[in-house]
């Protein structure tokens, strides 16, 4: 059974910075794309940053060089660092994950985690 909790969320004052972790745990045999979405109260979800096994990474318009998304596979954990945060940043922040079993790739998601910005 693969989970992933994410954690890092709070309250943050505006220009504040943050970082969020996802720990990915279970039985698996690698991790393929991270991503980071985000859900502000009545919106739909959206996509922020994607990183790939490589290291390649892709960011919203809207994170405008603000977030940095990165990996350590080697403790099964991705990481989304947002400065200059702004209080529409406001938002539970997911965490997505393509992951290889045994016989497939399967795409998993964390339970979110509140970041609030707001003086």
């Amino acid at each position: 059974q693969v989970q992933l909790v994410e954690s890092g969320g709070g309250l943050v004052q505006p220009g504040g910075s943050l970082r969020l972790s996802c720990v990915v745990s279970g039985t698996f045999i690698s991790i393929d794309n991270m991503r980071w979405y985000r859900q502000a109260p009545g919106k739909e979800r959206e996509l922020v940053a994607t990183i790939a096994p490589i290291g390649r990474t892709k960011y919203a318009d809207f994170v405008e060089g603000r977030f940095t998304v990165s990996r350590d596979d080697a403790k099964d954990t991705g990481y989304l660092r947002m400065n200059s945060l702004k209080p529409e940043d406001t938002a539970v922040y997911y965490c997505n994950a393509v992951i290889l079993g045994d016989f497939e790739y399967r795409e998993y998601w964390g339970q979110g985690t509140l970041v609030t910005v707001s003086s």
